[in-house]
Parts: C-alpha cells; sequence; structure tokens
C-alpha cells in the first residue's frame, strides 16, 4: 500500500483491516443519510482540537435524534486510531449512524455504528477560486448547522466548482445571504473589516472558525460576525 493509499479503521468495537471492514447493507448512514461526523487533523500523533469535535458531535447526533456514542468507548476508538496511524501528518474521521433499519426514513431498533478511519491529509494555503452556485442552504431547515451525512448538495456543489475550475464553492442561504462553502466557513475582507456569517445564517459552527475568531479578538483584530448579503461579494 502507498503512503497516499494507507488508511486506519476502526469498526464494531475494534481496529479492523480496511480490506474487510464494512457495515450492514441497511445502514441508515448509507440508505438514508442518518448520521452524523467530524473530520480531525491528526498532528503528530494527536488529534487537534479533540474536546471542541467531540462535542459538535454529540450536538449534531441530538439534533438529528440520535444518542450520542458512549464517550469513553469514543475515546478509546480515537486513541487506538491515532496510536495505529502514528506520527505522520493526517485526518481522523468519526462517522456515527442510527445503524442498520428499514429501507425508508422510520429507524430501526438496531444498535448505532460508530465507524472511525484515519487517511493522509494534505493542508491546502495556496490561493483558489471559487464559485458562488445557484442552490441554497436552508437556513430554518432540520440539518441546519448539523455535520451529517447527508452531504449530496455539497457533492453537487462541488464538482460544479470544479468544472469550472475552481476548488471550493459557496452558498447563499434562502435570504440571498452568504451561508458557507462546502467543507468550509467563510471569512471576506469588507471596507478593511474581517467578516464572516452568524450562526444563524444557517452555516455550520466549524472548529477552525470558532479558533479563528477568538485568536483574532485576542490579537487585537477581531473579526466581525454579520450578515453578508450575496450583492456584497461583487
Amino acid at each position: 500500500m502507498s503512503p497516499a493509499d494507507r488508511c486506519v479503521v476502526w469498526l464494531a468495537g475494534a481496529l479492523a483491516d480496511p480490506a474487510d471492514a464494512s457495515v450492514h447493507w441497511s445502514d441508515h448512514g448509507l440508505t438514508v443519510g442518518d448520521g452524523v461526523f467530524e473530520t480531525i487533523e491528526l498532528r503528530r500523533g494527536a488529534p487537534f482540537a479533540l474536546r471542541r469535535h467531540l462535542e459538535r458531535l454529540e450536538r449534531s447526533a441530538q439534533g438529528l435524534g440520535l444518542e450520542p456514542p458512549d464517550p469513553a468507548e469514543l475515546s478509546r476508538a480515537v486513541a487506538e486510531v491515532a496510536a495505529a496511524w502514528g506520527e505522520e501528518p493526517g485526518r481522523l474521521r468519526i462517522t456515527y449512524t442510527a445503524g442498520p433499519g428499514p429501507m425508508g426514513s422510520n429507524r430501526g431498533t438496531a444498535a448505532p455504528t460508530l465507524l472511525l478511519a484515519a487517511a493522509p491529509m494534505r493542508v491546502l494555503t495556496e490561493p483558489t477560486d471559487v464559485l458562488v452556485v445557484p442552490f441554497t442552504r436552508n437556513e430554518r431547515g432540520a440539518l441546519a448547522g448539523l455535520k451529517t451525512t447527508s452531504y449530496g448538495e455539497n457533492v453537487v456543489a462541488l464538482a460544479l466548482a470544479n468544472e469550472a475550475g475552481c476548488s471550493e464553492a459557496l452558498f447563499a442561504n434562502t435570504r440571498d445571504e452568504l451561508c458557507e462553502g462546502t467543507g468550509s466557513n467563510v471569512v471576506v475582507g469588507l471596507d478593511g473589516t474581517l467578516v464572516t456569517p452568524p450562526l444563524a445564517s444557517g452555516c455550520l459552527a466549524g472548529v477552525t472558525r470558532a479558533l479563528l475568531l477568538e485568536a483574532l479578538k485576542a490579537a487585537g483584530t477581531p473579526a466581525a460576525e454579520a450578515t453578508v448579503p450575496m450583492s456584497r461579494l461583487d
């Protein structure tokens, strides 16, 4: 296995062979997107900002009506995957679903599925083009602000951006206000001030977003959380 293809998988309570690890065919995370997830940077063998990510995972699960994963089991799983991954830069993804269920939106009675995986990651720092897509985020929707596995809108938007030679797509909300990207929060410079949409816009409460706001405030150059009409991006 090349370094680019390397991965570590944890499933059903233990580390698993990535070639054999699988979930049930009726798992609701697969069939209807009934699950939540977090992606965490692995720095020198340690998950970065782990507490914040686990707190958001719990909020997302509760928002979806799922009982959050057992903290002790989750902590053990994270530690085992991080140790198996080692010191190389990487990313850790935690996926938590409603588990096997009926072929429909109703949930079954099976136990939830907890799946962790680590793989390589490259942090992008070079400038890039972005595309404003014609689709909107619903700031009043049931999934607003939750990090769920229902990522179909993001897949379509990012594919459209890639076709246009861009590496990220930007969504407005239903009020034609700037919301977020497919996998990123957005900060824009307006009239000499850094501005990021408020959580009421429907955007995800990003961990990096929170850390950046705290760092800017500590440095004496705070960013504003304010509504940004899409027309301001012109």
